[in-house]
């Protein structure tokens, strides 16, 4: 098992066993359960030289940093497993200057899934609007492993960024629904070669439990 799937599983247990010790530093506010759904078929990006869809599945601890009347700060620490369905449109992408340029067109042509293992660390503004509903904006970096190489993105250590905005509706004194839009990229900041990353739009959907209240 490598190192870093290792420190995945240990991050992925923090908000389950910190709930029995209630005066731990890593004690969560809440948890939750996030699924996401993204493409880059979507009207901001498009790109017509390649496909790419992911189906995110994220588990969170929500950490409470502050709060002035109506708004709050969280740290969200969210360990997240993405299934990437990933296929080269455009064999030109890969020109004849790459080393061994027809083996490489012939594997990125073919219609892959890749599995990325990832630790996303996000700051949450919340800001309600309605006695049980709160308007959610989100923004995140991780570190993620991913499992095969693209002609996009090469295999191994890479970076996740990502942004959303949705809606917060309390159903219980314990319980929150979320459901919001959310956009990503993915690239290693040029630590590899290739480097040209994925852009992705989509929707996603989610529910909290209140630990602390």
């Amino acid at each position: 098992m490598s190192r870093f799937k290792i420190v995945f599983i240990f991050l992925l247990s923090i908000p389950v066993f910190s709930q029995d010790d209630k005066n731990s530093i890593f004690t969560p506010d809440e948890i939750g359960v996030l699924f996401n759904y993204t493409t880059e078929e979507n009207f901001l990006f498009n790109d017509p030289d390649y496909t790419y869809k992911a189906y995110v599945l994220k588990f969170q601890g929500f950490y409470d940093l502050k709060t002035w009347g109506n708004t709050g700060l969280q740290l969200i620490i969210s360990p997240q497993i993405h299934n990437i369905q990933h296929q080269l449109v455009n064999e030109q992408f890969v020109t004849p200057a790459e080393p061994d340029y027809l083996n490489k067109r012939n594997e990125f042509t073919q219609l892959k899934t890749l599995t990325l293992l990832g630790v996303e660390f996000g700051i949450s503004l919340k800001q309600k609007i309605f006695s049980k509903l709160q308007g959610v904006l989100t923004a995140g970096l991780g570190i993620a492993h991913i499992d095969r190489r693209t002609e996009r993105l090469a295999s191994g250590f890479t970076f996740i960024e990502n942004g959303s905005l949705g809606l917060l509706y309390e159903i219980s004194s314990k319980y929150q629904l979320y459901s919001g839009i959310q956009i990503g990229h993915v690239s290693n900041f040029d630590f590899k070669h290739p480097n040209s990353g994925y852009n992705n739009l989509g929707a996603e959907f989610g529910i909290r439990y209140q630990l602390q209240r």
